[in-house]
């Protein structure tokens, strides 16, 4: 009979708290030597949970709200199928040879709950949220959610100082209403442009495409500040190219990162609300952001990732990932070298 005085958590069984990767002082990724992936908790990459640790450069949030959308319905679960798809993240990034878990304390802050019936208080409720979040840790990388949530983060950050916004679409998300409403996944950019959120000098697009309602919508877009670089343009330009495009319209601003999962082509991000033949590939997406570090990136969203649509988790994979190679180029300089 075993003694019934021990405790399984004292014994470090499962029931205990899992063994974490820590480096250079930083509380990291469970360890998946000693834990398995499928066995891990549930949060971004497997890192600590907010309340797990006295300090945070950066969060994970996850806005699970969709009252936004105009066509499929469903990212609201994106947060969680980020999550889900985030196990497979190893500590070392051997693309931009750094390890972000290490060069920066990482945390998962949960989810911000939004109010599934009223848009516009679920706006408010995102801002205050994301004002709270601020004061305990600088920066904030939101899972969506549809892009509506990009307004309320816009407001909470650009409140000091405009922002560059760099936002990668398939669509320009700067129409004015739908159906008479102004608070939608397609208006964000046009209300904060109005709201004065934005760096009008230093906006740019990227991978925008497929059809539109007509030639005033690219005439609008220029009037509230945003330049562009067309998915028909990235097979001339390359990685490099769009990296080039990008760094010398945002030059040294702060800039917040924006990223609807269905700039991607369908063929790497099916799961998604509004998808467009033509996009960019994962790989391209990838390579573009790595390019971006060093960048004065003040936060950043990844938004429109529905699973009910999604297969072998390619959506929630990619999505994962784009994560990944935002936390590593938002991780602070020095990098290691090859």
């Amino acid at each position: 009979m075993p003694d019934d005085t021990s405790s399984p958590a004292a014994e470090g069984s499962e029931w205990g708290s899992p063994p974490r990767i820590v480096e250079a002082g930083h509380v990291g990724q469970v360890d998946n030597t000693q834990v398995p992936r499928f066995a891990g908790p549930p949060t971004f990459a497997q890192l600590p949970r907010i309340d797990e640790v006295d300090h945070a450069d950066l969060a994970v949030v996850g806005v699970p709200f969709d009252a936004g959308v105009s066509y499929r319905p469903g990212a609201r679960f994106g947060p969680a199928h980020i999550r889900a798809s985030s196990r497979l993240l190893r500590p070392y990034n051997p693309a931009m040879h750094i390890s972000p878990f290490a060069a920066q304390q990482v945390v998962d802050a949960g989810d911000i709950a939004a109010n599934p019936f009223s848009l516009h208080e679920a706006v408010a409720q995102v801002e205050r949220s994301a004002r709270a979040l601020l004061e305990r840790t600088p920066r904030l990388l939101v899972l969506g959610g549809d892009h509506t949530v990009a307004l309320p983060m816009l407001r909470a950050l650009a409140s000091g100082e405009p922002v560059a916004v760099v936002h990668f679409d398939a669509h320009l998300d700067t129409w004015d209403t739908y159906f008479g409403a102004a608070y939608t996944h397609g208006t964000p950019f046009r209300r904060a442009s109005e709201e004065g959120l934005l760096d009008t000098s230093a906006c740019v697009h990227v991978g925008t495409r497929g059809p539109l309602y007509g030639a005033r919508d690219l005439v609008d877009d220029r009037e509230l500040g945003f330049a562009m670089v067309p998915a028909t343009e990235i097979d001339a330009l390359g990685a490099s190219g769009v990296v080039e495009r990008i760094r010398a319209r945002v030059g040294d601003r702060p800039v917040y990162l924006s990223i609807d999962i269905d700039v991607l082509d369908p063929a790497f991000a099916p799961g998604t609300g509004t998808p467009e033949a033509g996009g960019m590939t994962s790989r391209e997406l990838l390579a573009v952001l790595r390019g971006l570090a060093g960048l004065d990136i003040v936060g950043a969203d990844i938004v429109e990732v529905a699973p009910a649509y999604d297969h072998a988790e390619i959506t929630g994979i990619a999505a994962a990932h784009t994560a990944y190679e935002l936390l590593s180029a938002m991780a602070p300089a020095p990098r290691e070298q090859s």
